[in-house]
């Protein structure tokens, strides 16, 4: 009895070791996922930061204005002043379309001409 006792630890202890080995292998390759998914975010982050630095470059307000002048006589840019606004009502909004085409409702009650009139109460 003491033997298959000592047996089944033995099972215990190597079924123990072989669940501890594959949980030691799965939580290595996700901490390695993770720190390449790191390396991914620093690298795109450092992209953009790039990225926003350029646009900030090209954007310059002496850089545009140089760019106006010399392509004036095609493009016809002119600043802009308060002059090229307008007042709000001066806006043409559109007129609302009101539907009266029923032809495609989805009938809720059944047929809406067979209902009967709401009776009329007599008022002395």
């Amino acid at each position: 009895m003491r033997s298959f006792l000592y047996f089944l630890t033995a099972l215990a202890v190597i079924g123990l070791a072989a669940w501890a080995y594959r949980e030691n292998h799965l939580t290595q390759q996700a901490m390695n996922e993770r720190r390449a998914l790191e390396r991914e975010v620093a690298s795109l982050s450092n992209a953009i930061t790039i990225q926003r630095t350029e646009w900030a470059y090209l954007n310059r307000p002496d850089r545009l204005r140089e760019l106006v002048d010399v392509n004036f006589a095609r493009l016809r840019l002119v600043p802009m002043t308060a002059d090229h606004f307008g007042e709000i009502g001066q806006v043409a909004y559109p007129l609302p379309v009101l539907r009266s085409d029923y032809s495609t409702a989805v009938e809720v009650f059944g047929d809406l001409q067979s209902t009967p009139p709401a009776p009329q109460e007599d008022t002395p």
